[in-house]
């Protein structure tokens, strides 16, 4: 109720600066904590235990300014980031675009971040603090870099202390040729070399976009298992552009938010056919209410996260979600998230 009042406010300022404001806002105020402790959520996945599967994407806490705080509204577990090796600016300024009509969000930030040596002074700070769900750490390359490749190699190396998981970003729209690292020889050097700097064996994600075709998925899905990857994002956002009221929608950049859902669940099914569920997934894109997040997870999604749905639904939908999903799951019979996942594949 109180974001439905502050919103119209919030709408009257430009996206990235209503953004940054919410940030500032986590900071000073009280957060009681509204995580749902009822045990048909609960699951250990990937070597981590979840609390509830329900997480916020990155791209929200780019720089790992409020992780506790995002865990205390509810979520089973945040990503910070994505954090690239230096600092860099990002695209030139308007960059993000609410479409109010659509429910929906276009950015083309273009890995905007303080570098990963200002997250870790932060997160180095949170080391012994008590919290309720796994921190991630989602790695990008340097837009200007020669070799991107090293540049996700020393991500690894240096952010995977203060991880409970690592996430490999090849999939925003935003940093021109970055997808060409979803080819199959592209992405088996660059899994190979990532997962051999490792030093402490933390899980590894992979972030894939949904913009794929067929023999890309195939590709892909062998890869990741070939060498490891605990689990695939599915997905980021997306550059086509379906049918949009806003006047907004020729905006060039990612799309996300509802009218991603159709897109991201088809894409969610067709990695879990390629796997034969043999490879973890976690579902992202439109997600907005307990029974999109339950149509992933009986889709074939152990976890699934979300972030544009929050612009419209405020802070407290990742409870909301939880709470619906414990009435879905126990409607239907299931003991434990676990057993939901996959049932519709």
């Amino acid at each position: 109720m109180l974001y439905s009042f502050a919103r119209p406010f919030l709408f009257l300022a430009d996206a990235e600066r209503a953004h940054n404001l919410s940030l500032a806002a986590l900071k000073i105020a009280p957060i009681p904590s509204s995580g749902c402790t009822d045990p048909v959520l609960s699951q250990d996945f990937a070597s981590l235990h979840f609390a509830n599967p329900v997480g916020l994407a990155a791209g929200y806490d780019k720089n790992a300014e409020v992780p506790l705080e995002i865990l205390r509204l509810g979520f089973g577990f945040t990503e910070v980031g994505t954090l690239t090796p230096l600092p860099q600016s990002g695209n030139p300024r308007p960059r993000l675009f609410r479409l109010a009509e659509d429910r929906a969000v276009i950015n083309r930030m273009g890995f905007n971040n303080a570098g990963q040596d200002a997250a870790l002074a932060r997160l180095a700070k949170l080391s012994g603090r008590v919290k309720s769900g796994p921190i991630g750490i989602n790695i990008g390359a340097n837009k200007d870099s020669a070799d991107r490749v090293a540049d996700y190699v020393s991500g690894v190396r240096k952010m995977e202390p203060f991880a409970d998981y690592l996430t490999i970003n090849i999939s925003s729209p935003n940093t021109p040729g970055l997808r060409a690292l979803q080819d199959k020889a592209a992405l088996d050097d660059l899994l190979g070399q990532a997962m051999a700097a490792r030093v402490q064996g933390k899980p590894v994600f992979l972030k894939v976009a949904p913009d794929l075709q067929p023999a890309d998925i195939d590709d892909i899905v062998e890869v990741a298992m070939a060498r490891g990857v605990a689990a695939l994002i599915v997905s980021n956002t997306t550059i086509g552009r379906p049918a949009l009221k806003s006047r907004y929608s020729g905006e060039s950049g990612g799309l996300s938010g509802a009218p991603l859902r159709d897109l991201a669940q088809q894409r969610l099914v067709d990695f879990r056919k390629a796997s034969g569920g043999q490879i973890a997934l976690i579902g992202v894109g439109g997600i907005t209410s307990a029974q999109d997040a339950y149509a992933r997870i009986r889709a074939g999604a152990s976890l699934v996260q979300i972030y544009s749905a929050l612009v419209y639904e405020g802070p407290g939908l990742a409870a909301r979600i939880n709470n619906g999903l414990v009435r879905l799951l126990k409607a239907d019979g299931f003991q434990g998230l676990a057993d939901a996942v996959g049932v519709d594949a």
